[in-house]
């Protein structure tokens, strides 16, 4: 695999943020769903490796926090990419993830690509699934964030707001929380690992960079853009080096195995969320 020419994909920031990510969304699925689940034995064990239901908790509300602070971080990191001088070009263009016009013009290559109708779409830098992945859990930050803070200050959040608010938001965060879990477990999965040519692991995230070679295939219209602006050389890179891959294919595993073992559990515990 060292021996493939690569090129970078992804900064040391964008790494370390997704770092970041996994495991403190892990966490809190774990606390969260221990908490949950405390009437069952399975819930019981749950918290008692964080000392017990309170311990739970503040373990809970402490990561809470961190995802907070990182999504701010990451909010900064974006805005200052930007170059407001040209901002609707530097918002707008192929090395962004905001949505735009080609996206669904490629979704309906592929779809008739997929029927048989026509030939399969080339892409840019992003495809339209990456970009969705990245918005969907984008946008349900806030709402976890928000509500998470009020339920951790209850006394505050009464003082500025009936108490039957609590109720509300509670049923907001619980729900969102397992959207989350949902989309994460299932369709970040499968889109990012499960996927033809991704199976067992996709590697670019740990790595940091990709094979040129199996790029150019999904998305030449990058690759001939870095060629046409002179800086595909630039970007070409060393394969990672084998203790590192052991280390994140470790690191990974654990990861991935533990969320389908959190989406099994909520699937043999469905009755009892749905009843809570």
């Amino acid at each position: 695999m060292n021996d493939q020419v690569r090129i970078v994909r992804f900064s040391i920031f964008d790494r370390l943020f997704h770092v970041g990510i996994m495991v403190t969304f892990l966490t809190q699925a774990v606390t969260g769903m221990g908490r949950l689940l405390y009437s069952t034995a399975w819930g019981k064990g749950v918290v008692n490796l964080f000392g017990g239901y309170e311990g739970a908790t503040t373990v809970h509300n402490t990561v809470g926090i961190l995802m907070i602070v990182g999504f701010v971080i990451h909010i900064a990191y974006v805005l200052a990419k930007v170059e407001w001088k040209s901002w609707h070009r530097s918002l707008f263009d192929a090395d962004s993830l905001v949505p735009r016009w080609a996206d669904a013009v490629h979704l309906g290559q592929k779809i008739r690509w997929f029927v048989g109708l026509g030939p399969p779409p080339a892409f840019d830098r992003w495809t339209y699934w990456e970009k969705f992945d990245y918005w969907a859990v984008f946008w349900g930050m806030p709402l976890l964030g928000v509500t998470g803070l009020l339920l951790m200050y209850p006394l505050v959040t009464s003082y500025f707001l009936p108490g039957w608010v609590l109720n509300v938001l509670v049923l907001f965060h619980r729900a969102e929380a397992l959207l989350a879990m949902l989309y994460i477990f299932i369709i970040h999965f499968t889109i990012g690992h499960f996927r033809r040519g991704m199976f067992p692991m996709n590697e670019c995230m740990f790595a940091g960079s990709v094979e040129l070679e199996e790029e150019a295939k999904e998305k030449p219209l990058w690759i001939a853009r870095l060629q046409e602006e002179g800086r595909l050389e630039e970007v070409m890179v060393a394969g990672p080096p084998h203790w590192y891959r052991v280390m994140y294919f470790i690191f990974g595993y654990t990861a991935l195995l533990t969320g389908l073992y959190l989406l099994f559990t909520m699937i043999v515990y469905r009755n009892f969320i749905e009843w809570h």
